[in-house]
């Protein structure tokens, strides 16, 4: 079904003034007419971006009932009134509401009981949407701490073991820096203890006489983990430890068990762990294996029960040594004093080269591995009687029964029986199960569905189809690709598509149910999710032929699946868009590049369009930290000379460029604003065709956008429906949409 877009007014974009800026690196200069956007403090900084907000406002004018009718769908399918399923954590079940026509997550709890059976004690108590149950607490109300805020989101949050302090940090601006308050859950009465400026992660010490956070640098690295002690002054604030190579990532979290702070620090290519025992604290920290190794790894603490029931420390490690798709091992803590070389470590899980291992964790009885076999996340669980000896027992796997899904640890207690699992496909919304534990009596555990979250407006699954295909890259590579469609549409080479992609960092884009996705399906749309390399899909090799120097696999790839779709008997090749951001923005400018002829258009949201003057500057947020993405173009020539020759911003070049929307944030301390900013000037500037090249700026929000859920569904509709209008798909298949 093809329809024409409807015509706006023409609009004259605005002109940014040239200022050219030289950077000169390894003998190359690039002069950089609109390096002078970066000054966000500058009035005609701002009253730029404003102005285009306005011009592209005008040339999306037309859209408006579009995006109305797609933001409604959305509203019309979700439940607005709602609630997540309670979780247990000591003797409380912690569960968020929200309410219809409210922005933000209510968080509540309620008291567990402990009646001796175990299965029963962690069953979650019966909540229903909108009514309030004996003895609810509410925690934090999100509406009420955004009540005046341009922006809210929460960092993170933590209880004490007792129950009585609750801790929470808010963004108001979008930047990622939070403020931490804490709350005496017995009078309601927050404590005079406020800190400013952490990042995302807050926890506390088991006895709840601390709590610890993290700091950022000015580059927006995290670089520092401190302890608070309640009652003092912040400034007193002790440092547990700063790290600081410039390029390394530093995060924290306690053991399952809860008897060690667990600091991890590392980059994409290998890592650090450092210890702190609560029960020596002043003993200082413990390195499980120096970064000096170059091993790339993950460590978790527990004590592990021998045959005569005694318990000994040991270390369950995931690790990439001598396995590139990791492995699990034991490790004994005396043997970290030896050097590595001479170090015994005793296999739990064993290297695979079709089966890459993710993760792995413990509850009192049973080890869970996270893995990743033919693109699909599974989850494994062991028992530890007899772990790392040949009376290990065989992994068992919760059994689902579709082919492309997606399934995790959603949280865990330690002494729980069960473990939580979320659980989601492209067209099964979320669900909630508990997998009881196996033991003897039940050796294939038991899967409990808690709860599917449910879609209204008559949602049908089998109105929709999701196929895995295979699009065949220059190099003979074979590229999976997920291919999500309307029932009803016939492969008669009429329909529009979309190609959505990523591609770095090892991200996996897994099957996952999306409400807003369907106002695309509903409208005779194929929606094709390219799963290139760069991403994670297919194991560590997948990823390391996607980054560097072998980078532009990701693109090509892209262009690959593209050719597919075009190729696939379901669509007019004239009537393909492209989707992507962030990272994925990097590779919509890539591909707009290299292929501009074969999309109608193309939505880069947040894009990290200008990679190679950001990975240039350390001082910039987060920079130093990709240069294990993309190589360090600072001191090595040939890395500096490869980003070059992808990098979309220096590689516009005279071409009849597709309809472009680059969205972006002013707050964004990710990718900032001014990378979009300056593509879409050289963009207009260098296409020989007439259709518009627009930026839309959301000047109050970050690197997702602005906060709240209402706005976010608008967002989403803005962009959805200029793709839609693009395609010319703009009116609903007959008997799709809201019911």
């Amino acid at each position: 079904m093809t329809e024409t877009p409807l015509q706006t007014t023409v609009a004259a974009p605005p002109v940014a003034k040239r200022v050219p800026t030289e950077r000169t690196h390894h003998g190359d200069t690039f002069v950089d007419n609109y390096e002078w956007l970066r000054n966000k403090e500058s009035a005609e900084v701002v009253e730029h971006l404003k102005a285009e907000n306005a011009y592209q406002e005008a040339m999306t004018a037309h859209q408006q009932p579009l995006r109305e009718a797609i933001f409604q769908e959305i509203k019309g399918r979700t439940q607005e009134t709602d609630l997540s399923v309670p979780n247990r954590k000591d003797g409380w079940w912690y569960y968020t509401r929200s309410v219809e026509g409210k922005e933000y997550g209510i968080s509540c709890r309620v008291l567990a009981s402990n009646t001796g059976n175990p299965v029963a004690d962690w069953t979650p108590p019966k909540v229903e949407a909108g009514v309030e149950i004996p003895g609810e607490e509410v925690l934090l109300d999100g509406n009420v701490e955004a009540e005046g805020q341009p922006f809210f989101s929460i960092g993170g949050t933590a209880v004490t073991v007792d129950g009585h302090i609750y801790a929470y940090a808010v963004d108001n601006s979008g930047d990622e820096r939070f403020t931490l308050r804490m709350k005496d859950l017995r009078t309601g009465e927050m404590l005079p203890d406020v800190i400013e400026n952490v990042f995302y992660g807050v926890a506390f010490s088991p006895d709840g006489s601390r709590v610890f956070y993290t700091v950022v640098d000015d580059s927006w690295r995290p670089y520092q983990v401190k302890a608070h002690i309640l009652g003092t002054p912040v400034e007193q604030d002790a440092i547990i430890y700063q790290e600081d190579d410039a390029a390394m990532w530093l995060g924290f979290e306690l053991s399952a068990d809860r008897r060690h702070l667990v600091l991890s620090i590392g980059c994409s290519e290998y890592s650090e762990t450092r210890l702190l025992r609560f029960d020596d604290y002043d003993a200082g920290l413990t390195t499980v294996v120096s970064r000096n190794e170059r091993v790339l790894y993950e460590a978790e603490p527990f004590l592990l029960e021998d045959a005569s029931g005694a318990s000994a420390e040991q270390i369950l490690i995931t690790h990439n040594r001598n396995a590139v798709n990791s492995m699990v091992s034991l490790i004994d803590p005396s043997e970290l004093s030896k050097p590595l070389s001479e170090q015994h470590w005793t296999t739990v899980v064993e290297h695979s080269d079709d089966v890459r291992v993710n993760g792995a964790g413990v509850t009192s009885t049973h080890l869970l591995v996270s893995v990743r076999k033919d693109t699909i996340e599974r989850v494994q669980v062991l028992p530890l009687a007899g772990l790392g000896t040949p009376a290990q027992g065989a992994p068992v796997e919760p059994a689902f029964d579709e082919e492309l899904y997606t399934a995790g640890v959603g949280g865990s207690d330690y002494e729980a029986p069960v473990i939580r699992l979320g659980y989601t496909s492209y067209f099964t919304p979320s669900r909630v199960y508990d997998f009881v534990l196996p033991t003897e009596e039940q050796p294939a555990g038991e899967l409990l569905l808690r709860r599917e979250s449910p879609v209204l407006g008559g949602y049908s699954a089998a109105d929709y189809v999701a196929t895995r295909e295979w699009a065949i890259a220059d190099d003979g590579t074979r590229i999976p690709l997920s291919v999500l469609r309307h029932a009803s549409l016939q492969q008669d080479g009429t329909n529009a598509g979309l190609v959505y992609g990523y591609g770095s960092y090892e991200m996996s884009m897994d099957p996952g149910f999306g409400i807003a996705r369907l106002s695309l399906l509903d409208r005779g749309i194929i929606f094709v999710i390219a799963h290139v390399r760069g991403g994670g899909e297919l194991g560590r090799h997948w990823y390391e032929d996607g980054k560097k120097l072998r980078k532009k696999n990701t693109f090509t790839d892209f262009i690959a699946a593209t050719d597919w779709l075009a190729a696939s008997g379901w669509v007019d090749p004239a009537r393909i868009a492209a989707l992507g951001g962030s990272a994925g923005g990097l590779l919509m400018g890539a591909a707009a590049n290299l292929a501009p002829e074969k999309y109608a258009a193309v939505v880069a949201q947040v894009p990290f369009v200008d990679p190679l003057t950001s990975v240039l500057d350390p001082e910039l947020p987060l920079s130093a930290l990709e240069w294990e993405e993309w190589g360090n173009p600072i001191t090595d020539p040939e890395a500096y000379a490869y980003m070059k020759s992808y990098a979309p911003y220096e590689n516009v070049h005279t071409a009849r460029y597709p309809k472009i929307a680059a969205v972006t944030s002013f707050n964004d301390t990710r990718v900032l604003y001014v990378e979009p900013a300056k593509w879409v000037q050289v963009l207009r500037e260098a296409t020989t065709g007439s259709e518009p090249i627009v930026m839309k700026i959301e000047m109050e929000g970050g690197h997702g956008g602005a906060s709240g859920r209402y706005v976010q569904w608008r967002e989403r509709a803005w962009d959805y429906a200029f793709i839609a209008d693009a395609l010319g798909a703009t009116g609903l298949l007959p008997g799709a949409g809201l019911k």
